[in-house]
C-alpha cells in the first residue's frame, strides 16, 4: 500500500474537519476522532494513530487543523507520554500494549511519568537498586526514584527496576508500566528552588505490577531504556520552535521595549547569544529531518546539551538586563504545576529554572560523554565496573 501523500493527507483532514466540526464537537471526541483517522502522528502505523506516512508530513496536517481552530492534545500536559512513553511502546510493546496505551496518552485522558533516576543512581542511571522479583505472573517492585516530573497527577509511569543483580550493572534490569494508582505506589514533592514542586520522589514498596505490563524481554530493561532517552533528548533540546521563540524571546523584547536599559556590553552579549539561539534552532530543524529516516540517535544529546546552556546564558544575560528589576521575584508560592513550563512567568523565575536544565534529562556532563564517544568517536573513558556483578559494585 502507497503512503498518503501531501495532498491525501490534506483531504483527509478536511474530511475529519467536516464530519467533526471543531465548533460543535467536544474536545476529546474531536481528538479520538483524529487518532482513529490516523492524523495523530502520520507516521506511525495504521491503526495507532498514524497513517504510515513520511514524518516530515506531520506539518501539513497540522497548519490544516490550526487553521481551522481544532484543538490540540494540550503536548506541554502530556510531554512524557508523547515524547518518551509513546515511542518505547510503538517500539518494545506487544500489540495488546499498543492498542491498550498509546490511544488515551494521546488523547491526553491518561498523563505519563518517567520512574528511572534514584537518589544513587542519577548520573549513573545504570547503577540502580529498585529491585523487581518475580512472583507467579506479577513482578514485586521496592525502591525509590526521584525527580519523577508529573508524577502527582499521572496514571501511569514508565520504569526500569533490576531483575538479576547477579550479573553486570547493565545486563541485569527489565522496564515495565507502572500503574500510578496501585497500593505501594506513594508519591512526595520535591520544592525547587523556583517555589514550585514540578518534581516528586516515588516510593515503592511491594508494587504488584503483571508480567503483561512488561516492555521488551527480561534483562533487556536498559535497551529498551535508551529508546527513550533519546527521545527525551530530542523531546527536550530539539523542539519545534519559531524564530525568537524559547528564551531568546522575552530578552529580545526588552532590549527593543526598553532602550533605556541597553548598554554597549549587553549589546555585544545579546548578538552572540541571539546568533547561537537561531543556529541552535535551525540545527533542530535538521536533526528533526534526521529522524525522518530513522530512530534519534546520539545527537539529540547535543542539541540538549545546547539547549542546557543557552537558556542559563540567555537567562542570565536577561537579569543583568533588567538591573534591580531583575532582581525581584513574583511569586514563590509552593505549588504543584501540572506540566513544566522552561519559560513562564518572570525573569527571575526563567533563571532559576534554567539551573534544572543541565541536570534533568541527562546531566551536561553525561551528554557530553556521549557526544564525545558516540558522535566525535573519542575514545571511551576506562570503566573497571563493565563485567563486575551489581551486587559486588561498592556503594
Amino acid at each position: 500500500m502507497t503512503a498518503p501523500d501531501a495532498a491525501e493527507l490534506r483531504r483527509r483532514t478536511r474530511e475529519l474537519l467536516a464530519a467533526h466540526p471543531p465548533s460543535t464537537t467536544g474536545r476529546t471526541d474531536f481528538l479520538k476522532a483524529r487518532f482513529d483517522a490516523g492524523l495523530a502522528w502520520v507516521h506511525y502505523p495504521t491503526g495507532l494513530g498514524g497513517l504510515d506516512a513520511p514524518r516530515s508530513l506531520q506539518p501539513v496536517v497540522d497548519a490544516e487543523l490550526a487553521a481551522a481552530n481544532a484543538p490540540d492534545n494540550d503536548p506541554r500536559r502530556i510531554g512524557i507520554g508523547l515524547g518518551m512513553a509513546a515511542p518505547t511502546v510503538l517500539g518494545f510493546g506487544t500489540e495488546e500494549q499498543k492498542q491498550r496505551f498509546l490511544r488515551p496518552l494521546w488523547v491526553g485522558e491518561e498523563v505519563w511519568c518517567q520512574l528511572f533516576s534514584e537518589p544513587g543512581a542519577g548520573s549513573d542511571l545504570a547503577a540502580l537498586g529498585t529491585r523487581a522479583v518475580r512472583d507467579g505472573e506479577d513482578w514485586v517492585v521496592d525502591g525509590q526514584k526521584v525527580w519523577t516530573s508529573s508524577a502527582h497527577v499521572a496514571r501511569w509511569a514508565i520504569l526500569i527496576a533490576r531483575t538479576d543483580p547477579d550479573v553486570p550493572k547493565h545486563r541485569g534490569i527489565s522496564y515495565f508500566i507502572c500503574d500510578m494508582t496501585d497500593p505501594g505506589v506513594e508519591v512526595r514533592p520535591l520544592r525547587q528552588i523556583t517555589g514550585e514542586a514540578e518534581f516528586n520522589e516515588v516510593f515503592l514498596t511491594g508494587v504488584r505490577i503483571p508480567d503483561s505490563r512488561r516492555l521488551g524481554a527480561v534483562g533487556d530493561g536498559w535497551k529498551v531504556a535508551q529508546t527513550t532517552l533519546m527521545n527525551e533528548r530530542v523531546s527536550i533540546g530539539g523542539s519545534r520552535i519559531p524564530r525568537e521563540g524559547g528564551m531568546i524571546g522575552p530578552v529580545a523584547r526588552t532590549w527593543r521595549e526598553r532602550p533605556e536599559l541597553r548598554t554597549h556590553d549587553l549589546h555585544q552579549r545579546l548578538l552572540t547569544l541571539w546568533v547561537e539561539a537561531e543556529v541552535a534552532r535551525l540545527a533542530g530543524e535538521r536533526l528533526r529531518q534526521q529522524l525522518v529516516a530513522g530512530q534519534p540517535g546520539p545527537e539529540g544529546s547535543g542539541m540538549k546539551l545546547a539547549f542546557a546552556r543557552l537558556n542559563q546564558e540567555i537567562s542570565g544575560l536577561e537579569v543583568e538586563l533588567l538591573g534591580d528589576e531583575g532582581l525581584l521575584y513574583s511569586d514563590w508560592t509552593m505549588r504543584r504545576p501540572d506540566h513544566v513550563d522552561f519559560t513562564g512567568r518572570d525573569a527571575g523565575y526563567r533563571y532559576l529554572r534554567s539551573k534544572g536544565n543541565s541536570i534533568e534529562g541527562g546531566t551536561s556532563e553525561v551528554l557530553l560523554n556521549i557526544v564525545a564517544e558516540r558522535v566525535l568517536g573519542l575514545p571511551a573513558e576506562p570503566r573497571n565496573d563493565k563485567d563486575v556483578a551489581w551486587k559486588d559494585l561498592s556503594r
